[in-house]
């Protein structure tokens, strides 16, 4: 049963307090064109922060412009700050919003566990253990930090750099020690790893990608919130949220996703801090997704 808001939000607490605790390229399309729209969202300066844009590229004609100006009307007027990244294979599109910009990672980074997990199994031309398993679908699923913990000190910090670097993640960096939901991400590098996922590369086989995508396919009901709303019908919808409370910059709220089947390629990361509360930041990933769906499905 999907849980309520106010309930979510008291799981979310719970969660979050143990908290604390070749690459794959998207190239710019040829012949691509540009829309370039202000943004005013962000507590810190909203429309007055000078120089920032919601920048989009595609070769599928108005395309650009109608994402950038749809995505800006999303995030304006909101009190929190945010970052976005998307690609699009199929209409030749990306966008990008404060995309290198540095946030704590909450429970997203728990995919790049797992990536490295399947890739040190890779190296060891090794399936994984039950018992890995059993964790890795505890800590995708559930967001189960336990889990994590154990998966964290398996893989060790050379373990998750190694995989950072085949995958051309160059701008995330692990939290030290135990605190893997203080690495610092971007919407770039997680737009990467949604791409890499879902795309043949060196870094990860086809049974280890599929295997991930298939645990991000399955999360619990009342993690489905995020970059999947409005997602259209006939996609495949692959997620991972995080959420965390800090005492500055309040919660930090995330999404990561990426949709596939019925003709569907695309990515999408949005990640956002200074919320009062997580659902606020939910209400502000899910804005901006639902006119990206929209936008790409009558697009397509």
């Amino acid at each position: 049963m999907r849980l309520t808001r106010s309930s979510r939000r008291s799981r979310a607490v719970a969660v979050a307090a143990g908290v604390l605790l070749t690459a794959v390229g998207a190239a710019a399309p040829a012949l691509a064109v540009t829309g370039v729209h202000p943004s005013g969202g962000g507590r810190h300066g909203s429309a007055a922060v000078a120089g920032e844009r919601v920048v989009c590229t595609s070769a599928t004609p108005g395309l650009a412009p109608t994402l950038s100006r749809d995505i800006a009307d999303a995030f304006q007027g909101r009190e929190d700050t945010q970052a976005l990244a998307l690609y699009d294979a199929s209409t030749q599109t990306s966008c990008r919003f404060r995309a290198d910009d540095a946030f704590d990672s909450a429970s997203v980074v728990k995919v790049t566990v797992l990536g490295a997990l399947l890739r040190q199994a890779q190296e060891a031309h090794r399936p994984l253990t039950a018992h890995e398993g059993k964790l890795a679908t505890a800590m995708i699923t559930r967001s189960d930090n336990a889990a994590t913990n154990k998966l964290w000190r398996q893989v060790g910090p050379d373990g998750i750099q190694r995989f950072l670097t085949l995958a051309g993640m160059t701008r995330t960096e692990p939290g030290d020690g135990p605190t893997w939901g203080l690495t610092q991400i971007t919407a770039d590098d997680q737009l990467t790893l949604m791409r890499l996922l879902t795309h043949g590369n060196d870094v990860l086989g086809p049974g280890a990608r599929s295997y991930a995508l298939k645990l991000m396919r399955h999360v619990a009901p009342d993690q489905q919130w995020g970059a999947p709303a409005g997602h259209p019908a006939d996609a495949t919808s692959q997620v991972k949220n995080g959420w965390l409370p800090r005492t500055t910059e309040g919660w930090r709220v995330h999404s990561v996703a990426a949709f596939t089947g019925g003709g569907h390629d695309y990515g999408l990361a949005v990640l956002s801090r200074g919320n009062r509360t997580m659902d606020y930041g939910i209400d502000t990933i899910e804005a901006a997704s639902r006119v990206i769906h929209r936008d790409l499905d009558a697009a397509g």
